[in-house]
């Protein structure tokens, strides 16, 4: 991963849209690993690259990167998600920087726990980020939950960034498979959507 070198806490930037090379704070501490400016580029460049409205779900949100790179580039709304106390201080510092605060939810919160709730209040997403810590397989776990819950439309994105040395399934209960990267000999991207035949 590329991490800047600073004092205290890392810095990445946004890479386009709205808040174009403005930088995030991340958190600088083993539970949290925040996407590379290189793998984000690229990620977006692939499921973008901007968006016309919509809401995204950041799973393990850390800094809230991911959510915040998507709405710059267009996301009309993003709920942030993670259960380290730091992550959240650090993503709600992010989005007042930037005064998005108002597009914005952030919850201190266990992922599975969470997306109870979402599916409680009949939420739906158009992307969903999850990005766990590497050493933790809940990536079979999530989907399922997700699909469970129902937060999902059928032209829904999933997202899973995972060890490039894991192969994630083809199929998970209502999503498929669509397309796997690896950047870098550490990283891999994992794209699911909804079965076409899938009716709630």
């Amino acid at each position: 991963m590329i991490w800047s070198k600073l004092r205290g806490d890392d810095v990445l930037r946004v890479i386009a849209g709205e808040f174009r090379g403005r930088s995030i704070e991340t958190v600088s501490n083993h539970l949290t690993r925040p996407t590379s400016d290189k793998v984000k580029e690229s990620l977006f460049n692939i499921i973008g690259p901007y968006f016309n409205d919509g809401t995204v779900l950041d799973l393990f949100a850390g800094s809230g990167g991911l959510g915040i790179e998507a709405l710059s580039r267009g996301m009309g709304q993003a709920i942030f998600i993670d259960q380290q106390k730091r992550a959240i201080q650090m993503i709600k510092k992010n989005l007042s920087s930037l005064e998005i605060s108002d597009r914005a939810e952030v919850y201190q919160n266990d992922a599975f726990r969470a997306l109870k709730v979402l599916g409680k209040r009949k939420l739906k997403f158009e992307l969903i980020f999850i990005d766990p810590p590497y050493k933790k397989d809940v990536y079979q776990r999530i989907l399922k939950e997700i699909s469970r819950e129902q937060l999902t439309y059928p032209n829904t994105m999933i997202i899973c960034e995972h060890d490039s040395e894991q192969s994630l399934p083809e199929s998970i209960t209502v999503f498929d498979k669509k397309r796997t990267e690896k950047y870098g000999g550490t990283t891999g991207i994992t794209l699911y959507q909804r079965k076409d035949n899938y009716n709630e």
